[in-house]
This record gives structure tokens, C-alpha cells and sequence, in this order.
């Protein structure tokens, strides 16, 4: 995992935005380091992919619930430029309708719900049952600003054609320095 806190975006501190495959080479300015995860209360009970604590998820989750996939991402506030750093990496068990074909390709759209909404989006990957998508979204943004806003993500097809088949979201209450991990549950999308 690559550290990109440690240094600012070159340019403009307007709200902007900027695109990181963590999968090539580390920048220059980047440095190496072992990330903690965690998993705050507002998540699924689930911790990992193993389903270490399968039994509570019996209890809390019905089938039903559990049939979508879920979307791993990490966030961190840099305050000394005023950033929020959102990087989505992985997209699990992900279920498709059948109206989208076998292999349709899938982004990741974001909105953070500011009274004027900033949108981003991931590139679009070929459907399977675990995505890896690695892409890192830098905004400028007060932190005042963010603390009182969600993150919401839609799953997206972009083949054969734009279709939203799920979403899930987060409140930023506790958005702060310290980078958090979290598994959200992807929901059917909302009518």
C-alpha cells in the first residue's frame, strides 16, 4: 500500500481532482508503509472475505441482503492542504441482472453530497466475482464542509448499456488523518 498523504497535489487547491493506479510504480514521493484496517460499527459485521464472524452475520443478515456484493474503501483527510483522499479498491460477490449479459463492464460512481454535488467515477472494469479497481480520488474540500455530508457509491454497467445495478454510502462524521478501511454492503438501487 503506498502512503499518498505525505505529499500535496501540485496546482490549484480549487476543489479538483486527480487519479492515482496504484498498480504501477510507486511516485517518487510516495513512501511504503503497513496499513492497520478497521472496521467501524456502522459497517457489516463482517471483517474479511473468510467471514470471521459468520455467525453474527447469519443473525444480522438475511439471505437476501447478502446476495449484492460489497465495496471495499479507504479514506483519509489531509489537513494541511485541505484533501479528502478516497480511494476505492476492491468490489466482492458482486451479483449483475442477467438483463446486463455475462461480462458487462462495471465502474464505481461517487458523489459526495455537498449542496453542489462533486461526482467521480472509476475506470470501467470487466465484470467478475472480485474487482480490483485501485483508483485514488483527491478533492479540496473543508473538513466543516464534509463532516455533515455521505459518500454514496453506485455500481455501474457501462456495457451494453448504463445501467446503475447497486449502491451503498457513508456518512464522513469521523473522516479524519487516519486512514480508515471500510465494507460497505452494496443494496439494490433505490427507486
Amino acid at each position: 500500500v503506498s502512503d499518498l498523504r505525505s505529499s500535496a497535489l501540485p496546482g490549484s487547491l480549487d476543489v479538483s481532482r486527480s487519479m492515482f493506479d496504484l498498480r504501477s510504480p510507486p511516485h517518487r514521493s510516495m513512501k511504503r508503509y503497513d496499513s492497520v484496517s478497521s472496521v467501524p460499527s456502522s459497517t457489516s459485521s463482517r471483517k474479511d472475505s473468510q467471514g470471521s464472524n459468520r455467525s453474527l452475520d447469519t443473525i444480522t443478515l438475511s439471505g437476501d441482503e447478502r446476495d449484492f456484493g460489497r465495496l471495499n474503501v479507504k479514506l483519509c483527510y489531509v489537513s494541511s492542504v485541505e484533501q479528502i483522499w478516497i480511494t476505492v479498491l476492491h468490489c466482492k460477490d458482486l451479483c449483475w441482472p442477467s438483463s446486463c449479459g455475462e461480462n458487462p463492464r462495471i465502474c464505481v460512481k461517487g458523489i459526495l453530497t455537498l449542496p453542489k454535488p462533486v461526482h467521480f467515477k472509476s475506470s470501467a472494469k470487466e465484470c467478475s466475482s472480485d474487482i480490483e479497481f485501485m483508483e485514488t480520488f483527491v478533492f479540496a474540500i473543508k473538513l466543516q464542509s464534509l463532516q455533515a455530508v455521505r459518500l454514496v457509491f453506485k455500481i455501474q454497467t457501462q456495457t451494453p448499456r448504463k445501467k446503475t445495478i447497486g449502491e451503498c454510502s457513508l456518512a464522513l462524521q469521523e473522516l479524519s488523518s487516519q486512514e480508515s478501511n471500510h465494507w460497505l454492503d452494496i443494496s439494490p438501487p433505490s427507486k
